[in-house]
């Protein structure tokens, strides 16, 4: 038979068969017509909340269950914040390396298994270059393990009402059974910004110095968005770009979470959107939002009122109750963190004057770090720092204790 004869009798025969299988399986059923046509992408998913009231001012897919990525370090650093509060950890505390935390891929500081990281250095190297190396030395040295760790932080999650969010490790990288939704990214933003008011003027930080190199953040947004200073990006292919941001304008803050946007920019632009739209949104005249001002001021604020502006600002008058007079320590409390040495001393003035008796024996020092001028109080012993520290808590002021000046 000719080649061509040939290849025309197979084409036919293939044809036959293809024709058979089709009337033998029938048409495929509509929900699996449905569920090829689906997206196998990541969710995407928004919410808008107003800071102060918790109250949702906008929604899609808030909790449809996606991956955090690097959202999951704000939960690394919120453990960070409290270890520190209760005195388990101190900001100069040099935290060893171990071969696992150096074996995490990017991003990374690039640490070397039994280097060293101070805590002060992990945190900026969190908010900033989002190290996946640092997020586990930082789990390690509170949790023990890595594993051990993530199950305090999902168990913290509960606590906070996260109930959707599964916590498998400290920096978001892949893992399919660590989950979350954008309504619980954005319950762990707002205890952040009003739990940790003496900590959250670190995720404004765009750059940090390390070993002689200047590092630079991922969170372009805050260059040009007017108001916003915080809090996290994130990114992994399974969650798209993901973004928690939060913003002031005329003393109402309000926190934006997007999830599984397509690119850094659309999301940003998703993010400034939302914003926006809650910025026009007109408040109650008869329960107007209050201001709540940053009670720790970076040399990245705005403006040159926000740069000078004290700790102390809107912080009611404390009256302690009756204490014994110290009579002096090795224990310092940190009360703010400011551009200029002035604001710092005015602060640290202003906060002995609030504590009375409680800072009696107590001087007033300003430390410079990082490009920031540190309001203390230095020269108390361990129990009366303790005790301070509380008292200012307890009227809205940040506050943790230092052993050592």
């Amino acid at each position: 038979m000719p080649l061509l004869a040939r290849a025309s009798t197979l084409l036919l025969s293939l044809t036959a068969l293809t024709v058979l299988v089709a009337l033998l399986l029938g048409p495929l059923p509509a929900a699996a017509r449905s569920s090829a046509k689906k997206s196998t992408g990541p969710v995407a998913a928004e919410i808008l909340m107003d800071a102060q009231s918790g109250k949702v001012l906008r929604a899609r897919n808030a909790d449809t269950l996606t991956y955090p990525a690097s959202l999951t370090k704000m939960m690394t650093l919120m453990l960070t914040f409290e270890a520190l509060d209760r005195g388990a950890l101190r900001l100069n505390q040099s935290l060893v390396v171990s071969r696992h935390a150096a074996s995490m891929p990017p991003s990374r500081l690039w640490l070397a298994p039994g280097s060293t990281i101070t805590v002060e250095q992990a945190i900026l190297a969190l908010v900033t270059r989002s190290a996946n190396d640092v997020a586990v030395v930082l789990g390690e040295a509170l949790g023990g393990s890595e594993e051990a760790f993530a199950k305090s932080m999902t168990a913290r999650a509960r606590r906070l009402g996260m109930h959707r969010t599964v916590f498998r490790n400290a920096s978001g990288l892949p893992d399919r059974l660590q989950r979350t939704t954008a309504r619980d990214m954005a319950i762990l933003s707002r205890a952040l910004i009003r739990g940790h008011a003496g900590h959250y003027a670190y995720f404004k930080r765009r750059s940090f110095d390390w070993q002689g190199d200047t590092v630079y953040g991922h969170n372009r947004l805050m260059a040009r968005y007017p108001g916003m200073d915080g809090i996290k990006t994130g990114y992994i292919a399974a969650s798209g770009f993901n973004l928690a941001a939060s913003a002031v304008r005329d003393g109402r803050r309000l926190i934006a979470v997007v999830m599984g946007g397509h690119s850094a920019n659309s999301r940003d632009t998703q993010v400034a959107d939302l914003l926006d739209a809650g910025f026009k949104r007109p408040t109650s005249p008869a329960k107007p939002a209050p201001v709540q001002p940053d009670l720790v001021i970076t040399r990245n604020s705005a403006s040159t009122t926000d740069r000078s502006t004290a700790v102390s600002v809107a912080v009611p008058v404390v009256k302690p109750a009756p204490a014994t007079k110290p009579v002096g320590g090795s224990w310092s409390i940190q009360v703010g963190a400011f551009a200029s040495h002035a604001a710092a001393l005015r602060s640290a003035h202003d906060t002995a004057e609030r504590l009375g008796a409680l800072a009696a024996g107590a001087s007033p020092a300003v430390v410079r770090s990082g490009g920031l001028y540190k309001a203390r109080l230095i020269g108390l012993p361990a129990a009366d720092a303790g005790t301070a520290c509380r008292t200012l808590k307890t009227a809205g002021h940040g506050c943790f204790a230092l052993e050592g000046r």
